[in-house]
């Protein structure tokens, strides 16, 4: 008889509307949550600068399965950038690569910024988790390899200007969809003004519903050593689903979509997904006591489950 594979954690299941600290890689706070929560399965929902603070939502054991919607959904960001240096990571991590005495104006950022506003074309930089032929483009770009990364189209939702403490600092509020880098913006901006410039602090505030107000330090974690209390802080799997149109079923229906069966919806439920779906999309969650039990498509007044989440 084959021996049972012995779990490495406990089964935690939720999101964590984690602030993450300055100097600490996404991947390491990663590692520090899951010595902490003791979970078996943790990851995150959208990487974030080492130099970079703010929102990291962290999706514990069946919210895992949903990460993508987290790194799919609306971002917000406020950064500045210090003008006169630019860096070969458009950030304070690498050398100084160019310096200049020009410094711009309120006036021409912001008249720039509106050029930014909308379905834009985007270069990645350099120093980033992009794979460039299996291998991450921060790594060959910190070993000196020459390599080109392709212009994407990213969504600028809003950009403005918040404040300008001295000629040589820019603080700006941005909001984006995904794929967009701010570092890229800032290098983007530095060349149309014809200067140089880079991130000297960037902060993320909003993940989707993952606000900077309700966001937990990772000193708290850190210092909290009552399991109950950490557990308290989850949110549930379906905190990053909220476009998905949410309909509540019975225990026994529940237990049916477990077994991998389709279920009869009632005829309310029915109407309530027509009402809030989104266009031709058929997607629908099924919530059973306040926990997600699968994500499906609606078909002839039938749910059929695509991804069920464990219990």
């Amino acid at each position: 008889m084959a021996r049972q594979r012995k779990r490495k954690g406990d089964p935690v299941t939720g999101w964590l509307n984690l602030f993450k600290p300055v100097e600490m890689t996404s991947t390491q706070a990663v590692a520090i949550l899951k010595r902490r929560f003791n979970a078996e399965k943790v990851g995150h929902g959208g990487t974030l600068d080492p130099l970079a603070d703010g929102i990291l939502p962290i999706a514990f054991g069946e919210a895992t399965k949903t990460v993508q919607w987290a790194m799919d959904a609306e971002k917000e960001y406020v950064f500045t950038i210090r003008w006169g240096i630019s860096t070969a990571s458009q950030d304070a991590e690498a050398d100084v690569i160019a310096t200049s005495d020009v410094r711009p104006s309120r006036e021409a950022i912001e008249a720039l910024l509106k050029d930014y506003i909308g379905t834009i074309e985007q270069v990645p930089p350099k120093f980033s988790a992009i794979k460039v032929d299996g291998q991450r483009a921060y790594d060959l770009a910190r070993e000196g390899e020459d390599f080109e990364l392709k212009a994407r189209e990213v969504d600028v939702h809003a950009a403005a200007v918040i404040g300008m403490p001295d000629a040589d600092h820019t603080v700006i509020h941005v909001t984006s969809g995904k794929g967009f880098y701010v570092r890229a913006m800032a290098r983007d901006l530095a060349f149309d003004l014809g200067c140089e410039g880079h991130i000297s602090q960037l902060r993320r505030t909003r993940v989707g519903s993952f606000g900077a107000a309700q966001a937990v330090p990772l000193s708290r974690i850190e210092e909290t050593e009552d399991k109950a209390e950490l557990l308290a802080l989850l949110q549930p799997v379906q905190a990053v689903l909220g476009d998905i149109p949410q309909l509540v079923i019975t225990r026994d229906e529940a237990a049916n979509i477990r077994q991998g069966r389709d279920i009869q919806l009632m005829p309310h439920l029915v109407e309530q997904w027509r009402g809030e779906r989104v266009e031709d999309d058929r997607t629908a969650l099924v919530i059973c006591d306040g926990k997600a039990v699968a994500m499906g498509e609606v078909r002839a007044g039938r749910f059929e489950p695509g991804r069920v989440f464990v219990a």
